[in-house]
Protein backbone atom coordinates (compact mmCIF):
# COMPACT_ATOMS: atom_id res chain seq x y z
CA UNK A 1 0.00 0.00 0.00
CA UNK A 2 1.60 3.27 -1.49
CA UNK A 3 1.58 6.93 -0.04
CA UNK A 4 0.97 10.17 -2.00
CA UNK A 5 3.26 13.01 -1.57
CA UNK A 6 0.54 14.39 0.00
CA UNK A 7 -0.39 11.57 2.39
CA UNK A 8 4.11 11.27 3.25
CA UNK A 9 3.97 15.12 4.34
CA UNK A 10 0.55 14.57 6.09
CA UNK A 11 1.66 11.71 8.17
CA UNK A 12 5.15 12.75 8.58
CA UNK A 13 5.72 12.93 12.18
CA UNK A 14 4.30 9.56 12.40
CA UNK A 15 6.72 8.10 9.90
CA UNK A 16 9.58 8.79 11.68
CA UNK A 17 8.34 7.63 14.77
CA UNK A 18 10.35 4.15 15.03
CA UNK A 19 7.14 2.57 16.80
CA UNK A 20 4.94 3.01 14.22
CA UNK A 21 6.96 3.91 10.69
CA UNK A 22 5.64 3.09 7.01
CA UNK A 23 4.73 0.05 8.43
CA UNK A 24 2.78 0.99 11.09
CA UNK A 25 1.60 4.29 8.78
CA UNK A 26 0.24 1.49 6.48
CA UNK A 27 -1.57 -0.66 8.86
CA UNK A 28 -3.85 2.58 9.89
CA UNK A 29 -4.56 3.29 6.29
CA UNK A 30 -5.64 -0.32 5.44
CA UNK A 31 -7.59 -0.14 9.30
CA UNK A 32 -11.66 -0.21 9.51
CA UNK A 33 -12.61 1.26 12.59
CA UNK A 34 -16.34 1.59 13.79
CA UNK A 35 -17.09 4.62 16.75
CA UNK A 36 -20.19 4.14 18.74
CA UNK A 37 -21.61 7.17 20.01
CA UNK A 38 -20.67 10.79 18.27
CA UNK A 39 -20.50 12.11 22.06
CA UNK A 40 -18.14 13.62 24.16
CA UNK A 41 -15.88 10.52 23.79
CA UNK A 42 -16.41 9.63 20.45
CA UNK A 43 -15.70 13.32 19.27
CA UNK A 44 -12.71 13.66 20.10
CA UNK A 45 -11.65 9.91 19.23
CA UNK A 46 -13.14 10.52 15.61
CA UNK A 47 -11.31 13.33 15.12
CA UNK A 48 -7.72 11.86 16.51
CA UNK A 49 -8.01 8.54 14.33
CA UNK A 50 -9.60 10.66 10.96
CA UNK A 51 -6.11 13.39 11.41
CA UNK A 52 -4.17 9.71 11.80
CA UNK A 53 -4.90 8.48 8.44
CA UNK A 54 -7.49 5.27 9.48
CA UNK A 55 -8.39 4.16 5.96
CA UNK A 56 -12.02 3.72 7.11
CA UNK A 57 -14.27 5.04 10.01
CA UNK A 58 -18.15 4.22 10.55
CA UNK A 59 -19.57 7.13 13.25
CA UNK A 60 -22.77 5.15 15.16
CA UNK A 61 -25.49 7.50 16.34
CA UNK A 62 -28.94 8.26 15.84
CA UNK A 63 -28.93 11.45 17.95
CA UNK A 64 -29.25 14.81 17.12
CA UNK A 65 -27.12 17.50 17.86
CA UNK A 66 -28.39 19.78 21.31
CA UNK A 67 -27.40 22.81 22.54
CA UNK A 68 -25.97 21.58 25.62
CA UNK A 69 -23.68 18.98 23.76
CA UNK A 70 -21.71 22.14 22.62
CA UNK A 71 -19.86 21.97 26.19
CA UNK A 72 -17.97 19.03 25.52
CA UNK A 73 -18.83 17.65 21.91
CA UNK A 74 -16.29 19.58 19.78
CA UNK A 75 -16.97 17.95 15.96
CA UNK A 76 -20.02 20.12 16.49
CA UNK A 77 -21.51 23.86 16.58
CA UNK A 78 -23.93 26.42 17.48
CA UNK A 79 -25.39 25.76 13.68
CA UNK A 80 -25.22 22.40 13.61
CA UNK A 81 -28.14 22.09 16.21
CA UNK A 82 -30.96 19.32 15.37
CA UNK A 83 -28.95 17.79 12.71
CA UNK A 84 -28.25 13.79 13.34
CA UNK A 85 -24.90 13.61 14.82
CA UNK A 86 -23.45 11.04 12.57
CA UNK A 87 -23.76 12.64 9.23
CA UNK A 88 -22.82 16.60 10.50
CA UNK A 89 -19.70 15.10 12.15
CA UNK A 90 -18.67 13.27 8.45
CA UNK A 91 -18.44 16.66 6.66
CA UNK A 92 -16.23 18.10 9.77
CA UNK A 93 -14.49 14.98 9.39
CA UNK A 94 -14.58 15.07 5.67
CA UNK A 95 -12.23 18.33 5.52
CA UNK A 96 -10.12 17.13 8.30
CA UNK A 97 -8.56 14.31 6.12
CA UNK A 98 -9.86 13.40 2.36
CA UNK A 99 -7.54 10.46 2.40
CA UNK A 100 -9.92 8.98 4.96
CA UNK A 101 -13.50 7.36 3.88
CA UNK A 102 -16.03 8.61 6.87
CA UNK A 103 -19.55 6.68 6.69
CA UNK A 104 -22.20 8.11 9.28
CA UNK A 105 -25.12 5.80 10.22
CA UNK A 106 -27.93 7.70 11.84
CA UNK A 107 -29.19 4.31 13.42
CA UNK A 108 -29.68 3.65 17.15
CA UNK A 109 -27.72 -0.01 17.72
CA UNK A 110 -29.08 -1.99 19.79
CA UNK A 111 -29.10 -5.89 20.69
CA UNK A 112 -30.67 -7.21 17.44
CA UNK A 113 -28.58 -4.72 15.23
CA UNK A 114 -25.13 -4.72 16.98
CA UNK A 115 -23.59 -7.67 14.89
CA UNK A 116 -24.86 -6.86 11.74
CA UNK A 117 -23.72 -2.95 11.87
CA UNK A 118 -20.33 -3.99 13.25
CA UNK A 119 -19.56 -6.74 10.78
CA UNK A 120 -16.37 -5.85 8.76
CA UNK A 121 -14.97 -3.71 10.94
CA UNK A 122 -11.30 -4.26 12.42
CA UNK A 123 -11.85 -2.67 15.44
CA UNK A 124 -14.85 -1.12 17.64
CA UNK A 125 -14.67 2.18 19.78
CA UNK A 126 -17.31 2.74 21.91
CA UNK A 127 -17.93 5.94 23.61
CA UNK A 128 -21.89 6.08 24.63
CA UNK A 129 -23.78 6.98 27.76
CA UNK A 130 -26.11 4.02 27.64
CA UNK A 131 -25.17 0.45 29.17
CA UNK A 132 -27.68 -1.19 27.24
CA UNK A 133 -25.97 -0.25 24.70
CA UNK A 134 -22.09 -0.74 26.18
CA UNK A 135 -23.32 -4.26 26.76
CA UNK A 136 -25.29 -5.08 22.58
CA UNK A 137 -21.57 -3.41 21.64
CA UNK A 138 -19.46 -5.72 23.22
CA UNK A 139 -21.12 -9.20 23.32
CA UNK A 140 -21.14 -8.79 19.48
CA UNK A 141 -17.61 -7.99 19.76
CA UNK A 142 -17.13 -10.85 21.44
CA UNK A 143 -19.46 -12.67 18.54
CA UNK A 144 -17.39 -10.95 16.08
CA UNK A 145 -13.73 -11.70 17.57
CA UNK A 146 -13.42 -7.78 17.20
CA UNK A 147 -11.10 -6.06 19.75
CA UNK A 148 -12.96 -3.48 21.61
CA UNK A 149 -12.12 -0.40 23.50
CA UNK A 150 -14.50 1.19 25.59
CA UNK A 151 -14.30 4.66 27.59
CA UNK A 152 -16.81 6.57 29.86
CA UNK A 153 -16.91 9.68 31.72
CA UNK A 154 -18.83 11.67 34.39
CA UNK A 155 -18.50 14.39 36.80
CA UNK A 156 -14.82 14.88 37.18
CA UNK A 157 -13.62 11.09 36.05
CA UNK A 158 -13.13 8.80 32.86
CA UNK A 159 -11.95 5.26 32.42
CA UNK A 160 -10.60 3.50 29.49
CA UNK A 161 -9.94 0.04 28.79
CA UNK A 162 -9.64 -2.87 25.99
CA UNK A 163 -11.44 -5.51 26.16
CA UNK A 164 -10.17 -9.05 23.89
CA UNK A 165 -11.99 -12.27 23.51
CA UNK A 166 -11.83 -12.39 27.38
CA UNK A 167 -12.15 -10.85 29.96
CA UNK A 168 -15.06 -8.56 28.39
CA UNK A 169 -17.27 -5.74 28.69
CA UNK A 170 -19.79 -7.66 30.04
CA UNK A 171 -17.41 -9.24 32.70
CA UNK A 172 -16.75 -6.05 34.68
CA UNK A 173 -20.47 -4.54 34.39
CA UNK A 174 -22.94 -8.13 33.68
CA UNK A 175 -26.09 -5.66 33.69
CA UNK A 176 -26.97 -2.04 33.64
CA UNK A 177 -26.45 -0.84 37.75
CA UNK A 178 -29.68 0.29 38.87
CA UNK A 179 -29.94 4.27 39.40
CA UNK A 180 -26.77 4.61 36.76
CA UNK A 181 -25.60 8.29 37.01
CA UNK A 182 -25.62 9.95 33.89
CA UNK A 183 -23.69 12.97 32.84
CA UNK A 184 -27.36 14.79 32.01
CA UNK A 185 -27.81 14.24 35.54
CA UNK A 186 -24.77 14.91 37.31
CA UNK A 187 -22.88 17.14 34.96
CA UNK A 188 -19.57 16.73 33.90
CA UNK A 189 -16.54 18.99 32.80
CA UNK A 190 -15.98 19.32 29.37
CA UNK A 191 -12.29 19.51 28.75
CA UNK A 192 -12.64 15.43 30.32
CA UNK A 193 -14.11 14.28 27.33
CA UNK A 194 -10.77 15.20 25.49
CA UNK A 195 -9.08 13.29 27.71
CA UNK A 196 -11.11 10.09 27.68
CA UNK A 197 -11.79 10.40 23.55
CA UNK A 198 -7.76 11.17 22.81
CA UNK A 199 -6.77 8.14 25.13
CA UNK A 200 -9.45 5.79 23.55
CA UNK A 201 -7.81 7.04 20.39
CA UNK A 202 -4.19 6.11 21.45
CA UNK A 203 -5.67 2.73 22.47
CA UNK A 204 -6.84 2.03 19.31
CA UNK A 205 -3.82 3.04 17.29
CA UNK A 206 -1.55 1.37 19.33
CA UNK A 207 -4.20 -2.33 18.28
CA UNK A 208 -3.99 -1.18 14.68
CA UNK A 209 -0.35 -0.76 14.36
CA UNK A 210 0.74 -3.61 17.16
CA UNK A 211 2.91 -1.11 18.85
CA UNK A 212 3.64 -0.67 22.93
CA UNK A 213 0.89 -2.67 25.28
CA UNK A 214 -2.33 -1.93 25.32
CA UNK A 215 -4.92 -1.64 28.17
CA UNK A 216 -5.97 -5.25 27.33
CA UNK A 217 -8.32 -6.54 30.32
CA UNK A 218 -7.31 -3.41 31.88
CA UNK A 219 -9.36 -0.22 33.10
CA UNK A 220 -7.27 3.15 33.04
CA UNK A 221 -9.46 5.68 35.56
CA UNK A 222 -8.42 9.25 35.65
CA UNK A 223 -9.61 11.62 38.14
CA UNK A 224 -9.14 15.16 36.74
CA UNK A 225 -10.61 16.68 39.86
CA UNK A 226 -7.14 15.19 41.56
CA UNK A 227 -5.06 15.17 38.54
CA UNK A 228 -4.45 11.60 39.60
CA UNK A 229 -4.51 8.03 37.58
CA UNK A 230 -4.61 4.20 38.16
CA UNK A 231 -4.92 1.21 36.64
CA UNK A 232 -6.84 -1.91 37.66
CA UNK A 233 -7.12 -5.69 36.29
CA UNK A 234 -10.66 -6.62 34.82
CA UNK A 235 -10.99 -10.48 36.42
CA UNK A 236 -12.95 -12.35 33.83
CA UNK A 237 -15.91 -13.85 34.88
CA UNK A 238 -15.93 -17.80 34.48
CA UNK A 239 -19.80 -17.96 34.01
CA UNK A 240 -19.92 -14.70 32.05
CA UNK A 241 -22.89 -15.58 29.54
CA UNK A 242 -21.00 -13.90 26.01
CA UNK A 243 -17.40 -14.79 27.08
CA UNK A 244 -17.58 -18.02 29.61
CA UNK A 245 -17.19 -20.16 26.94
CA UNK A 246 -14.10 -18.94 25.23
Amino acid sequence: MSFSDAEVERYARHLVLAEIGGPGQQRLKAASVAIVGAGGVGCPAALYLTAAGVGRLTLIDDDHVALSNLQRQVLFETGDIDQPKASTAVRRLASLNPHVEVRPLDRRLTAHTAADMLTGHDLVLDGTDSFETRLAVSDACVSLGLPLVSAALGRWTCQVGVFEARPCYRCLTPAPPPGAETCARVGVVGALAGVAGSLAALEAIKLITGTGEPLTGRLLIFDGLQGASRTVRVQADPDCPACGHA
